[in-house]
């Protein structure tokens, strides 16, 4: 089987491959074989045993999350087989959000970032509540138009918006 969306063949393995397991977990979920040449054959592993006991723990480290690590044997060749389930979460490495898209592994920035965590949360900007503002701190005019388009989106009754603006604030 070739590499797509949710397969990854790794000859070796090395922790940056901890990136491609944020991808997975961020996306639908994968696998990750190492061992595994690019065209889906066995290669086979010396260090199987040892990675077996490392891989899990720096998953686990490294992304907060645990992925199922299978020690596989196919023609006497031994590899390992990572299996990832996608999280409901974001999931970073060291502050970096991946994402696996196609066969490739992306880095999360600017508005992909910023609509990648608002769909895993169902946090939206307007939903956020920042402590510590007063009536005095907007202008009259910003509560002209919030009435307004409360009106225009029909979000709000008439009744509802002719209070005083404290009471609107809160």
């Amino acid at each position: 089987m070739s590499e797509n969306q949710n397969i990854e063949y790794k000859e070796s393995w090395h922790d940056e491959y901890l990136r491609w397991i944020c991808g997975f977990a961020n996306a639908q979920g994968g696998k990750i074989c190492i061992g595994v040449n690019d065209k889906g054959e066995v290669i086979g592993l010396k260090n199987s045993k040892k990675l077996m006991e490392d891989i899990p723990n720096k998953i686990q480290a490294g992304l907060g999350i645990v992925a199922d690590v299978n020690k596989k044997t196919q023609d006497g060749l031994d590899y390992i087989e990572i299996v990832v389930k996608a999280s409901n979460f974001p999931v970073s490495y060291h502050g970096e959000f991946h994402y696996r898209s196609g066969s490739t592994k992306q880095l999360l920035t600017g508005i992909a970032l910023t609509e990648f965590i608002t769909r895993k949360t169902g946090i939206r900007w307007e939903d956020v509540t920042v402590d510590d503002i007063g009536v005095d701190d907007l202008d009259a005019e910003s509560f002209k138009i919030f009435r307004r388009e409360a009106l225009r989106s029909k979000r709000m009754q008439p009744e509802e918006l002719d209070i005083p603006n404290e009471e609107l604030l809160n």
